[in-house]
């Protein structure tokens, strides 16, 4: 069975599973904060449903996109929302491990990597929702997807990832050498919280400074959305 939700103030439907993982802000944000243009070519690394993919599409007009996800029945429901939303013609979803996809011809890569490391947290019955927390047989690190983004992107093309705030020094270890102009976007629940997401952008073989955001504050303390997230998560507006 699944569920039908909606994105972007309605601008995208989604097909999810019932009891699989479910859209959260964090794909809209991702989307939001790709510095992509029209006519550059995109990849979504564990793409699940496509909610990152095709609300990035929505925003940079006459871009195409290929995403990948290693769960057939999600690649097959990402498939199913591009008919949804009009988008066929600008997505290639693929079942494919990430340490085995070898297209090297991208602009930009987006990634939502699974967030949590297996064994620290109750495993759930749903195999696909499991997966994408970060449970699976053969458990990748953050590095397989980082050096996937490296081995896809080409020229100075950029990678953006919307990761645990915590993990922030993983993520730069794993980048290395091969990528600079690092940007660093803290995610704020509420003005004076400590932040649990961040986005990372930085740009292929780039050698410029690492630069830290401001960030963003996402609720109001009556928990309502504050206007700069407002904007970004109903009116496409892009994460500068």
């Amino acid at each position: 069975m699944s569920n039908i939700i909606h994105i972007l103030n309605k601008r995208i439907a989604l097909a999810q599973h019932e009891g699989g993982f479910q859209t959260s802000i964090d794909a809209v944000l991702l989307a939001a904060a790709c510095p992509a243009h029209a006519g550059e070519r995109l990849l979504d690394l564990g793409c699940g449903v496509g909610s990152a993919s095709l609300a990035a599409l929505k925003r940079i007009e006459n871009t195409i996109l290929t995403g990948i996800d290693i769960l057939p029945e999600v690649v097959e429901l990402a498939k199913h929302n591009a008919r949804l939303n009009a988008m066929v013609e600008r997505t290639d979803f693929q079942c494919i491990d990430v340490r085995d996809f070898e297209d090297l011809s991208f602009d930009h890569v987006i990634c939502n990597p699974p967030f949590l490391d297996a064994g620290e947290h109750v495993r759930s019955p749903s195999q696909a929702k499991a997966t994408a927390m970060g449970f699976g047989e053969d458990d990748m690190d953050l590095k397989d997807w980082v050096d996937c983004a490296y081995r896809s992107i080409t020229g100075q093309g950029s990678l953006t990832l919307i990761h645990r705030a915590d993990q922030i020094d993983e993520i730069i270890r794993a980048m290395g050498k091969r990528f600079g102009a690092v940007e660093i976007i803290p995610l704020w629940p509420k003005a004076g919280q400590e932040a649990k997401r961040v986005i990372v952008r930085a740009r292929k073989h780039r050698k410029s400074p690492a630069r830290l955001h401001v960030g963003i504050v996402l609720h109001q303390e009556n928990g309502d959305y504050t206007a700069h997230a407002e904007n970004i998560l109903r009116e496409i507006a892009p994460i500068a």
